[in-house]
């Protein structure tokens, strides 16, 4: 059985782009597509509207293949250690879904694809998702295809965003790497683009993929439907 894989990079921003461009020239090098996940806001006043290079650089790396995943709004925590999206009732779902959306377009940067801060949404904003256009959420444990209401089942394994750091955690992420690609499932890993320019996070997530694409897994990105079907919003 063939298994897929999805590669996916959080918080990419100005003071971190050096970084995520050197590893998704690894990843091209590794004909690896990327999940690029977005926000239009994140904390120290940044503001994706401002960041012209940043902009640029995730129109060309769409054009080249790679998927656009909208990553919150602000990224703030809505309630005391809860996620921005892991707690809010639809309407209030609806209105940060809709705030993004508006700077995601007037970037070039427009997405129908989701992927909620740390991976964890509720049942109101999942049920807002629709309605604010979006077809496709990406959550902690399976990617749910929001017009067919299905889901693939697969958990994500990450470092930073919301994943631990440690070294026996990265070294955690290519074990399970391994054993899931060994099996033919959908592997889904993640990084914060600001561990990127640290060697032992970026050398474990090269480890894992390189140990899926030994096994034979498919590079993939998140797309309107199951991997390996349809096309990248």
């Amino acid at each position: 059985m063939t298994g897929v894989l999805i590669v996916s990079v959080a918080g990419i921003k100005e003071t971190r782009l050096e970084a995520a461009a050197d590893f998704a020239a690894e990843m091209d090098a590794r004909k690896v597509p990327l999940s690029l996940l977005v926000a239009p806001r994140m904390k120290d006043k940044y503001r994706l509207a401002r960041d012209e290079e940043s902009q640029q650089w995730l129109r060309s790396r769409r054009a080249a293949g790679d998927a656009i995943v909208l990553h919150g709004y602000d990224q703030a925590a809505t309630k005391r250690r809860r996620a921005e999206f892991a707690a809010l009732p639809q309407h209030e779902a609806m209105l940060r879904l809709t705030a993004a959306d508006r700077v995601m377009e007037q970037t070039g940067l427009r997405t129908r694809l989701f992927a909620p801060p740390r991976w964890a949404a509720s049942a109101g904003a999942m049920a807002a998702l629709p309605g604010a256009g979006f077809r496709l959420a990406a959550l902690a444990n399976g990617i749910h295809d929001l017009d067919a209401n299905t889901i693939v089942k697969a958990r994500v394994l990450g470092i930073g965003a919301g994943f631990r750091t440690e070294p026996w955690w990265c070294h955690m992420v290519v074990l399970g790497a391994e054993r899931i690609a060994r099996r033919g499932g959908v592997l889904r890993l993640s990084v914060s683009a600001k561990l990127l320019d640290a060697s032992g996070p970026r050398q474990s997530m090269l480890d894992a993929v390189d140990i899926a694409l030994h096994h034979g897994a498919h590079p993939e990105v998140y797309r309107l439907t199951r991997p390996g079907v349809s096309r990248v919003a």
